[in-house]
């Protein structure tokens, strides 16, 4: 690898896969992390990137995938998700530990596992996909937006802990994003998950791939701190605007 260095957690599918792509067209040499490997080395092949298996709620797997990184110019933590839409009175305990496990903990470990690396480039980047769910709270959300919200607060205060250093921080917070969230949250049932997206134009994993492009790929003394992206469609978490579209009635 003869250019810049990319990291990017989560890039098997979705945002992560999309933002391996841009990056790579971008000129970056991508390191990809993922669970699923099979799917990782299929989008690696494509970006002629490294795939490295990565599980972010495993402190182990944490540490050898980081071993492997030599040098590192961009972070891009972007594993995570949701499980379930559990109230308080009936959480989950274990689905609420894995949204922290990896949504929290996986940020912590893999910047600070990277971290030195970054800042050693002389023009490190730390992007970190959070969700407005960092910033808004909704019924049977608590579990996710309590994650949200603490990995949102570990983010911002990178920024002032680093300041001087010759290393960036931008929060990506996207609203509603047509991936394999939906259906991850809901254990597979993917009739519920399209009824997310119902009567809508979502976001796209491109669509986030590309402000996450823009934003590393600023001069190296510009900083976009937070950017807040979602459909023009959705004001919200909970507020969106949808178009009821006219059943299609079959022939007597």
């Amino acid at each position: 690898m003869n250019n810049a260095i990319a990291v990017v957690t989560g890039a098997s599918a979705g945002i992560g896969a999309a933002t391996a792509r841009h990056l790579a067209a971008a000129g970056f040499d991508v390191v990809l992390g993922a669970r699923r490997l099979d799917l990782l080395e299929k989008v690696a092949a494509e970006v002629s990137g490294q795939a490295i298996e990565l599980d972010v709620t495993d402190p182990a797997s944490i540490e050898s995938f980081c071993a492997r990184v030599p040098q590192c110019h961009v972070l891009v933590n972007n594993a995570g998700g949701a499980r379930g839409l559990d109230r308080v009175l009936d959480a989950d305990e274990d689905r609420w530990q894995w949204m922290w496990d990896a949504n929290v903990m996986g940020t912590l470990r893999m910047t600070k596992a990277l971290l030195p690396k970054l800042v050693a480039s002389g023009n490190g980047h730390v992007v970190t996909v959070t969700s407005i769910a960092a910033t808004e709270i909704y019924d049977g959300g608590s579990g996710y937006t309590a994650a949200k919200h603490a990995q949102s607060a570990l983010h911002r205060t990178l920024r002032g802990e680093h300041l001087g250093q010759p290393v960036r921080f931008t929060e990506v917070l996207p609203g509603m994003v047509e991936t394999d969230f939906s259906a991850n949250r809901f254990d597979g049932d993917q009739e519920r998950a399209e009824k997310v997206y119902e009567g809508i134009d979502p976001l796209t994993a491109d669509d986030v791939a590309e402000v996450i492009t823009f934003a590393v790929t600023r001069s190296p003394h510009v900083n976009l701190d937070q950017i807040v992206m979602k459909p023009r469609a959705q004001a919200s978490a909970t507020r969106a605007h949808r178009v009821q579209r006219a059943r299609v009635r079959s022939s007597p």
